[in-house]
């Protein structure tokens, strides 16, 4: 007789990038961006901009970014932004190419539309990024999404303007200590769509203290009214550091985990019978909205360039970055150290990128897309497939009924969809894993 093995805990970590930040380290060779560059693919780069500021920090945020900024301050961080890109652009090839753009933080609306203009022209005349030609994404808040912004975006060339909601019911914005009232994010909303941008995203929060099902339900319901092109459902999470993070460990058990799998069905399924198909375990696109991706660019595999202090780039070699925190004196201190920098022309804090990691990088940004990963596209990348390089952590997700391997593409089940804040981590690599066990909470 064989006992049923329970199910690992379904909300672990969100593996929007791999490796994660805090597996990186100080490089104290310091490699000089031209030699990182040097050989890499460059005709299908994505250009991300970050902007560390916002007009208040969440309760559940555990994101690079400072609340306000003193007199000067973003003026300063446009120069260094701008002097930052000189330098990238010098090291990259000359014929190097971006597939597409984004702008996020932080809230990159908290900028002036003045501001604004100046961050486009340092994408466009500074990195050489057609903006009104490729996908352009940002990241705004209901506050900040004024009109004057919104036209400097949508007179820019955004394709896609995300803005961070959470929930539409005043009472749970109160309690993921998000001060704003629904009559200003419809306000802003409005805005938005008399704006013009094809792709509006909407972001929401499952797991807020006195949630229910009804409510979740309502607030979903206030996004639908305004035909969102995509909607992402996050699970709240509580982190070292943040405004949430005292909550009592007892408060963030199995009961919570039951209550967030339960609200992530709820809202699932709601989705998907009012006309949504689900892209990944937070991502659902209307079925009649434009694609707002570029489809020249792989995130698994093309390289990505990062200006600003809490901005990342990608080389097939090394992923690096400046430092990172989220105490917010020590987040000052960084962007204190970085508006103060004249030289931008090496790498400072990173991870190097072997074979071994590569795959596992390619495997974790395909397998938690609900399309999956392309078999024969991998096979040949890597001169193998996924189960012979991986074979103990697929048999696992295979015993646990996670995995599709009907058809040509490698797919979670829906099941495998809902754990797939466990099924990431469980890919990590044995050095990644101690890299970040042993990395201090700053």
């Amino acid at each position: 007789m064989t006992t049923a093995v329970e199910p690992p805990r379904p909300y672990q970590s969100y593996v929007y990038a791999y490796p994660h930040k805090t597996a990186y380290r100080p490089l104290p060779e310091r490699p000089a961006l031209r030699e990182l560059w040097a050989g890499e693919p460059q005709h299908a780069l994505s250009l991300y901009l970050h902007i560390p500021f916002c007009e208040v920090r969440c309760g559940f945020c555990n994101l690079f970014t400072r609340i306000g900024s003193p007199e000067g301050l973003t003026t300063a961080y446009l120069d260094a932004l701008e002097r930052q890109a000189g330098a990238v652009r010098e090291a990259l090839d000359g014929g190097a190419r971006f597939a597409l753009a984004a702008f996020g933080g932080g809230t990159p609306t908290y900028l002036t539309a003045a501001e604004l203009e100046r961050l486009c022209d340092i994408a466009e005349r500074r990195m050489g990024v057609d903006l009104r030609a490729v996908p352009l994404s940002v990241e705004a808040s209901p506050d900040t999404s004024t009109a004057d912004r919104l036209a400097v975006l949508a007179e820019r060339g955004t394709t896609r303007l995300s803005l961070g909601v959470q929930s539409f019911l005043d009472e749970e914005a109160r309690s993921a200590v998000r001060p704003q009232k629904r009559a200003a994010v419809e306000a802003a909303l409005g805005r938005i769509r008399a704006a013009g941008f094809p792709v509006l995203n909407i972001d929401l929060i499952y797991g807020i203290d006195g949630q229910t099902g009804a409510s979740w339900l309502r607030s979903l319901d206030a996004a639908l009214a305004w035909r969102p092109e995509e909607l992402y459902l996050y699970p709240l999470y509580v982190r070292p550091l943040t405004g949430l993070g005292r909550r009592p460990a007892e408060e963030s058990g199995a009961g919570w985990d039951a209550q967030r799998l339960a609200l992530y069905r709820a809202g699932r399924d709601h989705l998907l019978a009012n006309g949504y198909r689900q892209v990944s375990m937070r991502m659902f696109r209307r079925l009649d909205s434009p694609a707002a991706g570029d489809g020249e660019y792989a995130c698994q595999t093309d390289g990505m360039v990062g200006l600003g202090c809490g901005a990342r780039s990608y080389t097939s070699r090394l992923h690096y970055s400046f430092d990172y925190a989220v105490n917010a004196t020590e987040v000052r201190g960084i962007i204190d150290d970085y508006v103060a920098t004249e030289g931008f022309g090496h790498a400072e804090h990173g991870h190097p990128m072997n074979r071994d990691e590569a795959r596992r990088r390619h495997l974790i940004q395909s397998l938690l897309q609900a399309d999956g990963l392309e078999l024969a596209d991998y096979r040949a990348r890597f001169g193998g497939g996924p189960a012979e390089h991986f074979p103990v952590e697929l048999a696992e997700l295979d015993s646990r009924g996670w995995l599709d391997r009907t058809g040509p593409r490698l797919a979670l089940t829906p099941e495998g969809l809902a754990y797939s804040d466990a099924i990431g981590p469980l890919l990590f690599s044995a050095e990644v894993r101690a890299r970040m066990a042993a990395y201090e909470a700053k």
